[in-house]
């Protein structure tokens, strides 16, 4: 197949990339390799794409609409998978219009080039954050997602029901996929296990939020990227038992998708703390902080509507997933 990866140069998408130039996937990579983190490391990712075969980037903003509508003009892609967005809920507080124009505009631009040029399948990054408010666990897709709490959150329940919209009434096959925080090598620096890693090595303190009274459904990057490459492959289909009477968020009469993709094995952020230590060889000096604004004081994916679209269930033990970034970090950074 001809994919296009949007966020090719992010943390997620060079390793969805991997998997499909392995196999024999022809990828154009995109991505606008701006500076919300350090851009060096996104060139050192699609270091890693360049010299594979079938491998070709194209840097662009996704909410540049001339130059989407171009593109995919152009390329005629088979498949999409869209994982280029603002990430971080709490930057969402103090940058509210970068959210808008990359996570809103540039999700247009996207289901339109789908739209008008015939893509098989667009698979696409939602978030576990949709579940904003939400205190029954494990989140399932069947619950209803109508109470963000972050403007990231706001956006990423937005492009599902931007989604739902084109595949009602263009018959485009999407599907969303609820990430739950994805960690291990390549991650990227303003995510936790970076910034504990980081700190515990050059002897800082730590800041532990919620006086790590924290519960969270820590997902291996390896395994969000197989889950995303295993829902590409299964185009998405109306439910044909659905029934607008129950109003069901997991089913729809379009061809519409949506699933978590958790480890489904939530662990309490002292544990987490606890693992890095040990593969670092180090005990943190920690500041205990309240809850962020934004933030969600614990996380659990019910996984089960992945595993029977896919047969797939994320399972990488959180320890053995940390031990594999500090080796990475450690080789990376030369500590």
């Amino acid at each position: 197949m001809k994919v296009l990866v949007t966020g090719a140069a992010g943390f997620i998408g060079m390793h969805v990339s991997q998997i499909l130039l392995d196999r024999g996937d022809q990828v154009v990579g995109l991505d606008n390799l701006n500076d919300y983190y350090s851009p060096q490391l996104k060139h050192d990712r699609l270091a890693r794409l360049t010299p594979k075969p079938g491998f070709s980037f194209v840097q662009m903003d996704v909410a540049d609409r001339e130059g989407m509508a171009k593109l995919f003009t152009e390329q005629r892609f088979d498949r999409v998978v869209h994982l280029a967005a603002q990430a971080g809920v709490r930057y969402s507080i103090e940058n509210p219009h970068a959210y808008i124009d990359s996570n809103i505009v540039g999700f247009t631009n996207v289901l339109e080039g789908c739209r008008h040029s015939g893509v098989q399948h667009l698979a696409y990054a939602s978030s576990s954050s949709v579940y904003g408010g939400n205190t029954l666990m494990p989140f399932s897709e069947h619950h209803g997602v109508d109470h963000p709490i972050s403007l990231y959150a706001a956006t990423k329940k937005a492009n599902e029901l931007m989604a739902h919209t084109y595949s009602h009434l263009f018959g485009l096959p999407t599907t969303g996929l609820r990430f739950f925080t994805v960690y291990g090598p390549w991650g990227r620096p303003d995510m936790a296990l970076f910034l504990f890693t980081k700190a515990i090595i050059e002897g800082r303190p730590i800041n532990v939020f919620n006086h790590g009274k924290m519960i969270r459904d820590f997902t291996y990057v390896d395994d969000i990227a197989e889950g995303v490459v295993r829902v590409l492959d299964r185009t998405a289909t109306a439910d044909p038992a659905y029934d607008p009477a129950k109003g069901d968020p997991a089913r729809s009469s379009a061809p519409y998708r949506v699933f978590n993709i958790g480890n489904h094995a939530p662990i309490e952020l002292m544990s987490f703390i606890q693992a890095i230590e040990q593969a670092v060889g180090c005990e943190a000096v920690k500041n205990f902080m309240p809850l962020q604004d934004g933030d969600v004081p614990a996380t659990h994916a019910d996984v089960e509507e992945l595993a029977a679209w896919t047969d797939f269930r994320p399972a990488m033990p959180v320890p053995d997933g940390i031990n594999r970034f500090v080796a990475w970090y450690r080789d990376y950074y030369k500590v």
